[in-house]
């Protein structure tokens, strides 16, 4: 379909996403700005806290945002995966554009305009009341503009820890090879940032109006103006305010549901929704918290944000465990469950019947040209081929290096690290000529790609697991066992199609399956 017909298919989720986007906006922009005004204004009286304050405040805008959010789930109280975690990254963000202009504004009014005020017998509160704040207020505006600006495209990171948003789209649209999506998901964030820095630009000319002419008619403008927008946002986000408000408030909520989670990629989505549903079906509530990137599923397990989620017995026990990589699926299986029971206290499901291993992938057409069947008749083909592997793949014991060795690749390109779902575009596009994928990977029959056969046995086998929690295990055993061996490798393979190459939603593709 083109972009249009996909906005009136989905502008309900979309609107919905917006909202969130707007949520999470809203309240960390506020944040910063109760906390960083005051801030700013204690910097000025304090001239020997600037350093240490802005140079921390430099410090966090520059650790880059998806490290910033793993960093904050597991620690207490304030950590974890959802809106909480994101609000109060983006305040984090926030905090040096506020803070910054709001010393600059009042340390850059004029001193003979202050001394003129003591000379009139005002006190130093009375100063920073009615000539020192009412001055640098334009200066402190442009502040929150560009706080503003920063959280609404910082925010779009967001999605990868669950807390929803215009990102949520733009990953789906990468994992997904659906322009539609991206478009989707960026426009729209550009179209929030544009329109709130407008509105703040609106409130800045008024107010500069008001200071020339000085009418208490600008004040009520500038009043009215506000109040408009804070009713506005608080009813547009009234649905998060109170389900963030039951985050935090009742955590017994979540001791009576199970909290599912997934990875950041088609299968792992396909297989927590399958799980969600089939718990659904026996009566047990479910809170979804999907696509979280990287090892943020494993690390919001551990820190007891979420339940249960799908995993592969060679990624944990390779990526997880530390430990060297084997071939036999049976005893990769069985001493990761009984490894992560004695370390985590986390219990691995039954397999569920197939095995989603490193697929090494070329394009289609390249393979028919060459008549290529196996990664070694690809070697003496490979010298100038410029090859693309996720961070996961290059980082890991049966990742790049021991992989190129056992097969004595001997590229002449050093290697494009690069997201993984950006691997297979690139690939399709003829940008890179090989990669790593996942051998159920429904992009691989929607982008005519082949995957060569590992013919010297390298790569340990990825057998799906669900790993829970040991104190939901009871809960789950039931719904594991009906599960243990249902999917086969090629019924997967259709699952992951179905959404990748035909565009269908996970909990759709799920909910036929189980039928």
């Amino acid at each position: 379909m083109n972009f249009f017909e996909f906005l009136q298919q989905n502008w309900l989720e979309l609107f919905a996403l917006t909202r969130e986007h707007l949520f999470l906006v809203f309240v960390s922009t506020a944040f910063a700005v109760l906390i960083g005004v005051p801030l700013g204004i204690l910097l000025t009286r304090r001239e020997s806290l600037q350093t240490p304050i802005l140079g921390t405040a430099n410090i966090l805008q520059t650790v880059p945002s998806l490290a910033l959010f793993g960093l904050l789930i597991p620690l207490p109280f304030i950590g974890g995966i959802g809106a909480k975690t994101a609000i109060i990254a983006l305040a984090l963000y926030s905090f040096l554009p506020v803070i910054r202009n709001a010393v600059t504004g009042i340390v850059g009014v004029d001193p003979k305009i202050k001394e003129a005020a003591t000379a009139m017998g005002m006190t130093d509160g009375q100063i920073l009341k009615m000539v020192e704040l009412p001055l640098a207020l334009p200066v402190i505006l442009t502040g929150v503009r560009v706080a503003v600006v920063i959280a609404v495209g910082v925010a779009t990171i967001a999605a990868a820890v669950g807390a929803g948003g215009l990102g949520t789209y733009i990953f789906r649209g990468l994992r997904q090879n659906d322009n539609n999506l991206l478009l989707a998901g960026a426009i729209s964030s550009a179209v929030l940032a544009l329109v709130a820095d407008f509105a703040v630009g609106q409130i800045e000319k008024i107010y500069a109006l008001d200071v020339r002419r000085n009418k208490t008619a600008q004040r009520k403008r500038i009043f009215i103006l506000v109040s408009a927008a804070v009713l506005i946002l608080t009813i547009f986000t009234l649905p998060f305010v109170l389900n963030f408000k039951s985050e935090i408030s009742n955590p017994a909520i979540a001791n009576q549901t199970i909290r599912v989670g997934s990875k950041d990629f088609t299968e792992s989505i396909i297989l927590a929704e399958i799980l969600a549903q089939s718990l659904e079906r026996c009566g047990v509530a479910v809170e979804r918290q999907f696509e979280l990137g990287g090892n943020l599923a494993h690390n919001a397990l551990l820190a007891g944000q979420i339940d249960v989620y799908p995993e592969y017995t060679g990624t944990a026990f390779t990526a997880i465990l530390k430990r060297q990589p084997l071939t036999d699926a049976a005893e990769v299986y069985r001493q990761t469950r009984r490894e992560y029971a004695e370390r985590f206290d986390l219990d691995l499901s039954p397999p569920l019947g197939f095995s989603n291993d490193f697929a090494i992938l070329v394009r289609g057409e390249v393979a028919r040209k060459n008549n290529l069947k196996t990664v070694s008749e690809a070697v003496p083909l490979s010298k100038n081929w410029q090859t693309g592997f996720g961070q996961d793949f290059m980082s890991r014991a049966d990742g790049y290096a021991g992989f190129s060795r056992a097969y004595n690749f001997n590229f002449a390109k050093q290697p494009r690290e690069m997201d993984l779902s950006l691997t297979y575009r690139a690939l399709a596009a003829g940008q890179i000529d090989l990669i790593a994928g996942n051998s159920t990977d429904g992009l691989i029959a929607a982008l005519d790609l082949f995957q060569l056969v590992d013919d010297k046995k390298y790569f340990p086998p990825y057998q799906a697991v669900f790993i829970a929690r040991g104190d939901k295990s009871e809960t789950l055993r039931e719904t594991f066992a009906k599960l243990e061996n249902a999917i086969s490798t090629d019924e997967m393979r259709r699952l992951n199609y179905a959404v990748d190459g035909e565009k269908l939603a996970p909990k759709v593709v799920a909910a036929q399956w189980l039928k």
